[in-house]
């Protein structure tokens, strides 16, 4: 009802207006500027003005109204037409306001309403929007709409939202616009030469087009780079690429429009500094060798502060790359090595920036740094270096002081310790700052860290300098000598004792003073200065500190630990020390405090614990240990029973297990099944090897244990998991000797069975222990297991059997170890050679088709090896009539098998050398470059093979394909062409290359000579002599005697 109700009000308004309309002639513009989508659109002034034939002509009609129209019509009326002359009222109904006739056209005649081409939609002509066309393009704006009527409820929501939106944004009137704009603006007449396209071709695109149709679409142009803000690199330039980061430091290569030659003196050095820098860092190989050596060269003309200006800056950048930094540091090395002693006013800045890559976790960073600042000292010298980092030295910044100390060190190793030694003793006795007596300490620390053994013939005065700070008031200072004199005795190792004399009695009373990281620094110094004592002196002093060791056992610093650790394994080690102390005095506490499961999961100090009780039982025995710790190897942890038996099996690798008696021997063999039958991690190496150490070590005392042990590994032969039955078979191959040793055969061969049992495993890696397990029982009992199958026992496989096997082999070609490959490439040899090549052939030829290089390649491998195997003529006529085949991957696979088979066979290769000739032939004058570059490299092998058998004519024509290559581009086909020649230099004698060299060598094209310069001097190497009889005669030149006497004799 409401529905019905608005219809019916819409409908009288409409009247209303359509007779407002009227009573004004039809010229004035309605009061709303409201339209609908179907609106006429209202003529204006401007379209009455028009003259001649306007774009926008509308729906041409007859002149013959309707005799039945009355003056109340329908809004559903057919559209009325205008007598020529006449004028009635209008309605929002009527027909598209006409424009004038075209000229020529009679006012009568009956025009079809598709002859005149429409315009799309909301065009400018004259500087004004034209009236859509008569039958628009698309659904919008049409004055004729497009009718559907299989129109779905959504699509004809979708239309009244379209018509909507079209009429909320109608485009400006003429009036609008006029109303809008200030006086002044007038509508431009078009050109006098226009004329509107009205060609037959172009009336089909007045058909209305689908709904989903882009009416007016065009393409809008591409933004100016300037819209962006991002400038661009000037190709005419050849600048490499600069990163959006780099802009801060190369933004001036980019400005445009800048005249170089008029800028100053100073700002030419700095943009040509610039630009060598852009491509140092970002260009390709050969800019940055070029620019590399011209900044080396001009370094002294740029002047080292515009170089360092823009170098530093660079170093210091954030995003910089390790590859850019490597780079920039050997800018760096080069010019300083050329600028000298110009450098000295940019020390402090040069070492700004490099001092931090000396902490960096980088080892390239670290050493890098180590480089630049060696090169520095030696540019600028002692003092230079002295002065800039004396201020350093006592800064309230660690950070600051521990990269000044590593600084000085580098110093120290460039220009020599003595010239730095009076400069390291003033600052260690400075009153002033324990900062810098730290420093100065830490200097003498870090020294030694670097240089190593070379302190040995400044020890002496070394330890003089730094031992006042072992009674240092403060702390850190005293901490830091004991570090520094531990490792001065570590660099002086074995020797320099008496150096330390004066410095034992203070750590000795430090040890009794101290406690936390002060003792543990204390202990670390004395142990490693007792491994430098006599045998007598190591005894007492061992003795001395080992009950502060004892009680620093149960300490609960991690970093107290690995030191204790280190210097009990260092005391122990240490001749004098007597196994009977060790045993009474060391090992119930060491057992006790650090043979705990917490130790097995601390990575850090677990293999010091293991390396200390291995040094321990080789103080004290192998029994001695072991029997402290054998009943571990059943603890419920697994991470406590692999360090355990990594223990045991670095024990019994140094000692041998001699001095295990049965019952500890039972006690070894019972843990150590259950620690590998209970193993649940993925890491089954360190169980793996401890088991095969043991039982091999064991040998004739295992054989009790054998039945166990593979029933063991029986069982986890049938485990789900793929790395289980791995660990298993692998095993075997290691305790396979020694079942031998034992005389177990039957068990072995009960082993045996059930790995061939086995050999239908789907895992390549799992298969490839299988197989090996075999291959070490059959090995032990004296035969070669692929080899006795396929020489003495083919007959009791059967021939399907064997081709069942060649295809599971298939598979193992591609297998990621390298060794199962192998394996099965030869078995393709021993299986052609039992059942003969014919079929095996076959399988390997279908394999060429596969799209997987790997497989392609061990498969041409395996041809070649059945080659050998079975003779080259069983082989060749089935391979040759392959590479008829027009695909790409089976002529290459048969090149490449060619090439492994001539460079197998080798002199056999002289039967058929003449065969495969026009094979090579075709291959060497091939479009494809892997073609070519496989036949060079098969010419290569028979060429070598050959030699000396008299085939040098074909090897004479052979060469002739292959000379046009060599001036291939590609590094893989030039490296095989070269290595071809250098082959038939080989067969065919230097002398014959030469000739061929002798035509290029002094070509006008640089290129060419490069080339043909390259083979003579390979030539050349290979044979010098040799080309002395294929040199031209030249005559003399009244000058020189080119005559070769000798070689006249010989001839």
């Amino acid at each position: 009802m409401i529905s019905e109700e608005l219809r019916k009000e819409e409908m009288e308004l409409r009247k209303k207006l359509a007779e407002q309309g009227a009573s004004s002639g039809g010229n004035a513009v309605p009061a709303t500027n409201k339209r609908n989508k179907w609106d006429e659109s209202a003529s204006t002034e401007h379209e009455k003005t028009h003259s001649a034939v306007s774009k926008w002509s509308e729906t041409p009609v007859t002149s013959d109204a309707p005799s039945a129209m009355t003056q109340t019509a329908s809004r559903w009326d057919v559209t009325p037409v205008i007598t020529s002359g006449g004028k009635s009222g209008r309605n929002r109904w009527d027909e598209t306001p006409t424009g004038k006739v075209v000229g020529g056209e009679t006012p009568g005649k009956k025009r079809s309403r598709w002859d005149e081409t429409p315009q799309p939609l909301g065009k400018f002509v004259d500087g004004k929007l034209q009236t859509p066309s008569a039958t628009p393009i698309g659904a919008a704006g049409m004055a004729t709409p497009l009718v559907n009527y299989n129109m779905t409820p959504e699509m004809s929501q979708q239309l009244r939202w379209e018509a909507e939106i079209d009429e909320r944004n109608q485009p400006i009137s003429d009036a609008e616009l006029d109303a809008l704009f200030p006086p002044g603006y007038k509508i431009l007449d078009p050109p006098p030469n226009y004329i509107p396209l009205r060609t037959p071709s172009k009336k089909l695109l007045a058909t209305p087009t689908p709904l989903t149709g882009t009416p007016g679409f065009a393409i809008l142009p591409t933004p100016s780079r300037e819209s962006y803000a991002i400038p661009p690199t000037p190709s005419e330039t050849a600048l490499p690429f600069i990163k959006p980061e780099d802009y801060q430091y190369f933004g001036k290569l980019l400005e445009e429009g800048t005249d170089e030659e008029n800028l100053p003196e100073e700002e030419q050095k700095e943009r040509k500094i610039m630009r060598l820098l852009l491509k140092i860092k970002n260009g390709t190989p050969p800019q940055r060798k070029t620019a590399l050596r011209q900044i080396t060269e001009k370094a002294t003309e740029f002047g080292a502060e515009n170089l360092f200006n823009q170098m530093l800056p660079l170093l210091m950048s954030p995003t910089l790359e390790d590859q850019e930094r490597h780079l920039l540091v050997k800018v760096i090395d080069r010019i300083l090595y050329k600028l000298g002693d110009m450098v000295r006013p940019f020390v402090h800045k040069i070492l700004v920036v490099i001092e931090p890559l000396l902490i960096d976790e980088d080892y390239y960073a670290r050493v890098e740094g180590r480089e630049i600042i060696s090169n520095l000292a030696k540019a600028a010298g002692l003092a230079a270096m002295i002065a800039t980092m004396r201020p350093d030295i006592d800064n309230s910044d660690e950070y600051v002081r521990n990269t000044t100390a590593r600084a000085f060190a580098v110093v120290a190793s460039a220009l020599g310790i003595p010239a730095l030694l009076p400069f390291l003793k003033a600052v260690c006795q400075s009153k002033k700052s324990w900062q810098a007596r730290h420093t100065g300490i830490k200097i003498v620390q870090q020294i030694a860290i670097l240089m190593g053994a070379a302190v040995l013939p400044h020890l002496k005065m070394m330890v003089v300098i730094a031992e006042q700070g072992l009674v240092d008031e403060q702390q850190k200072v005293r901490t830091i000598t004991a570090l520094a004199l531990s490792a001065l005795a570590e660099a002086a190792f074995p020797y320099g004792i008496e150096a330390f004399d004066s410095v034992l009695r203070p750590l000795f009373k430090g040890i009794m003073m101290h406690r936390g990281k002060g003792l543990a620094a204390f202990l670390k110094a004395i142990g490693y200065i007792i491994p430098l004592m006599d045998a007598s002196y190591a005894k007492y002093y061992t003795k001395e500190v080992m009950n502060i060791l004892i009680r620093e056992f149960q300490s609960p610093d991690e970093e107290m630990k690995k030191i204790v650790l280190k210097v009990v394994k260092q005391c122990v080690s240490t001749d004098g020390v007597e196994p009977s102390y060790v045993k009474e005095t060391i090992l119930p506490e060491f057992f006790r405090h650090f043979w705990v499961r917490r130790m097995a999961l601390d990575k850090r100090n677990h293999a010091q614990v293991v390396e200390t009780t291995v040094e321990i039982a080789n103080r004290v025995g192998c029994s001695e240990v072991i029997n402290r710790i054998v009943d571990d190897l059943k603890d419920e942890s697994e991470p406590y029973r692999k360090m355990v038996i990594e223990t045991i099996e670095k024990i019994i690798q140094n000692l041998g297990a001699n001095d295990i008696d049965i019952r500890l021997e039972e006690q070894l063999v019972d843990g150590i099944l259950y620690a590998f039958q209970e193993q649940a991690s993925d890491d089954t190496q360190v169980m793996l090897t401890g088991f095969g150490v043991v039982v091999n070590a064991l040998g004739i005392r295992i054989k009790p244990y054998l039945p166990q042990v593979c029933g063991t590994i029986k069982w986890r032969l049938n485990n789900k998991s793929a790395k289980v039955r791995m660990q298993a078979a692998d095993l075997i191959t290691r305790i396979a000797a020694v079942m031998k040793l034992c005389g177990e055969d039957q068990l072995m061969g009960h082993l045996g069975i059930v790995l061939y049992e086995y050999l239908g495993e789907e895992y390549p890696e799992v298969l490839g222990s299988i197989l090996g397990a075999l291959k070490a029982i059959v090995n032990v009992i004296g035969i070669d297991l692929v080899g006795r199958i396929a020489d003495r026992g083919a007959e009791f496989v059967s021939a399907r059997e064997w081709m069942r096997i060649c295809f599971e082999l298939l598979d193992m070609l591609k297998a990621h170890k390298k060794a199962i490959r192998r394996a099965a490439v030869n078995t393709f040899g021993y299986i052609a050679k039992a059942i003969g090549p014919q079929d095996v052939l076959h399988t390997l030829l279908n394999n060429l088709k596969v799209l997987e290089r790997q497989m392609r390649v061990c498969t041409t491998v395996a041809i070649a090896i059945v080659a050998e195997t079975c003779s080259p003529f069983t082989i060749l006529p089935a391979l040759m009539n392959e590479y008829r085949i027009p695909d790409m991957n089976i002529q290459n696979g048969v090149l490449k098998a060619l090439s492994f088979m001539f460079e197998y066979i080798g002199e056999m290769g002289k039967d058929y050398i003449c065969a495969v000739a026009p094979l090579l032939e075709d291959a060497l004058i091939d479009r494809d470059v892997i073609h070519r570059q496989t036949a060079a490299t098969t010419v290569k092998h028979v060429a070598l093979g050959v030699m000396g058998l008299g085939c040098e004519d074909i090897l004479t024509h052979l060469l002739n394909f292959i000379w046009p290559n060599i001036f291939e581009v590609s590094p893989h086909v030039i490296n095989a062409v070269m290595e071809a020649m250098e082959g038939l230099m080989v067969s065919l004698g230097p002398g014959r290359i030469f000739l061929y060299v002798l035509q290029g060598l002094y070509h006008p094209a640089r290129k060419v000579r490069e080339v043909y310069w390259k083979i003579f001097n390979s030539l050349y190497i290979y044979g010098q002599d040799s080309l002395v009889c294929a040199y031209p005669r030249l005559e003399d030149d009244g000058v020189n005697n080119y005559r070769r006497a000798t070689m006249d004799l010989f001839i």
